[in-house]
């Protein structure tokens, strides 16, 4: 193959490797932190931010801009007078940078093209200082030490369109401190402390107090909780007191109810047997006066055949006493059984009376001291009352047989009324004699009945009628008596007294004193 034939071929190969030579040669990329940029044949220079173009070598140029950010210490040189005349300096840290907003790239790419970043930073330090100064006579110091971001903010304000122009941006502006000869703000700073003092200790004292009402509150509360809570547990205590007098007020009338009925029932012994003694006794009497009917009639036969009838007379009579022995005998019998079957009763109810007592009072006995002077005085009403219907009951039945014996005596005087005067003369001796015989026991039982008693008032009168009361139930026994056999006792007594001293004769009455 001659070379005119390869040369055509070859023509295209090396306009090819030369233009891909060219395109190599002018190959750039630009990081992130630079802007390249490419001017020359275009009307318009193209930047690159991070990303790769095409240079056209030798007849286009690449220019550089730095993109980091530039970190500057502002200082004012001098001292500043601020808006209240005191003079300080102030110390910040500033950072910019060129920013990538396309109109300030075209404004940096005329002020900083390829120039370092150390370059950028003193020019930036004037504009900033100056605002700074600036600042610095619109503002009071104390506004400025209080809030400094204000102050970064009005410098960021106002040199932000200075440093734009130069096509850079302010990122941060931070104070560093605010200095100045007169330690005004060291004094500004000592009177702040102070009103904190003042306000820490008015916070203090007003807390202090709040815990000293809220203390006393709650003492208060507790005080009325606990007051609140002794009063119901002396209400309770108070309710308690009265169950247990309740109870031992029950235990009590029971107790007093068994010792009454004890007393009652032993008092209806008493005179269910006394009434069996008084009825043994007038059929006693009756017998004697059967007795005494027939030894009239013996009387009558032994004038008759008084020699003859002698012997059959006394037999009878022996007959009939001994009759009358036996039926005495009897009736005691019969008297002492029926107090052994009342009394056998008695104690049956008296026991179960006790256990029921008991019973009671071992239920309340725990209650019971408070009501013990009541229960004493009770039963010793009780008591009182029980001796004094005893002494009644005894009178009673002393009166009783008093009028039973003067009863028989009369029947025995009607049935030897027909012997004469005389024999009834004697006959009313003898009736006088029972009384005189039976008197004293009646004025012992009547004074029996008081014996026993611990203490007797008496309201209205003085204490001399208690003897004139004694006196007036022996002679209520005695008025008793006389209507009961139908005799004038007084009487009786007068016409005897005047007999005797008419005719001089002497009268023997026995009176058995107890």
């Amino acid at each position: 193959m001659s070379i005119s034939v390869l040369i055509p071929i070859l023509i295209p190969i090396l306009i090819a490797i030369i233009i891909l030579g060219i395109l190599a040669a002018g190959y750039v990329k630009a990081p992130p932190d630079k802007a390249f940029i490419i001017s020359g044949l275009r009307r318009k220079p193209k930047m690159l931010i991070g990303k790769a173009g095409i240079k056209i070598p030798f007849l286009e140029r690449k220019n550089t801009l730095d993109l980091k950010l530039i970190p500057i210490d502002v200082k004012t040189a001098s001292t500043v007078p601020t808006a209240d005349y005191i003079n300080i300096k102030v110390d910040a840290v500033v950072n910019i940078k060129i920013s990538n907003k396309p109109e300030m790239l075209e404004l940096a790419q005329e002020n900083f093209l390829d120039k370092p970043a150390g370059d950028i930073a003193p020019i930036a330090r004037e504009v900033l200082e100056g605002n700074m100064r600036e600042i610095i006579g619109q503002m009071r110091l104390e506004e400025m030490v209080s809030d400094r971001q204000k102050f970064a903010d009005l410098v960021k304000e106002n040199a932000g369109p200075d440093l734009a122009k130069l096509g850079l941006e302010i990122l941060s502006f931070n104070v560093q401190n605010f200095i100045d000869d007169n330690q005004v703000i060291e004094n500004l700073g000592v009177d702040n402390v102070t009103q904190i003092s003042k306000k820490a200790a008015i916070a203090k004292a007003n807390a202090e107090k709040e815990i000293s009402i809220a203390t006393a509150k709650a003492t208060q509360e507790a005080n009325e909780a606990k007051v609140a809570a002794e009063q119901e547990i002396a209400k309770r205590n108070n309710d308690l007191a009265i169950q247990k007098a309740e109870l031992k007020k029950q235990a009590d009338i029971k107790a007093a109810e068994a010792e009454a009925a004890k007393g009652i029932q032993a008092e209806e012994q008493r005179k269910t047997l006394e009434i069996t003694t008084a009825n043994a006794n007038l059929a006693k009497q009756e017998k004697e006066i059967e007795l005494k009917e027939r030894e009239v009639a013996i009387k009558e036969r032994q004038l008759e055949a008084e020699v003859k009838k002698t012997a059959e007379a006394r037999k009878y009579a022996a007959q009939q006493e001994a009759d009358a022995k036996l039926y005495e005998t009897q009736k005691a019998s019969e008297a002492e059984l029926f107090e052994r079957q009342r009394k056998a009763e008695a104690d049956k109810f008296e026991a179960e009376q006790e256990a029921e007592a008991k019973k009671a009072t071992a239920e309340a006995e725990k209650f019971a001291k408070e009501q013990e002077a009541a229960a004493v005085k009770a039963q010793g009403l009780a008591e009182a009352e029980a001796t004094k219907a005893k002494g009644e009951a005894e009178a009673a039945a002393i009166k009783a047989k008093a009028e039973a014996e003067a009863e028989g005596l009369l029947k025995k005087a009607e049935a030897m009324k027909q012997y004469g005067e005389a024999a009834m003369a004697d006959m009313q001796m003898q009736v006088l004699g029972k009384y005189f015989e039976q008197l004293p026991a009646i004025a012992k039982a009547v004074g029996e009945g008081y014996a026993s008693v611990d203490k007797i008032v008496m309201l209205g009168d003085d204490s001399s009628k208690l003897a004139g009361n004694i006196m007036n139930t022996t002679t209520q026994v005695s008025e008793g008596l006389s209507n009961s056999l139908g005799l004038d006792l007084k009487s009786l007594l007068a016409g005897f007294m005047g007999a005797n001293l008419a005719g001089k004769k002497e009268v023997t009455v026995n009176i058995d004193e107890n």
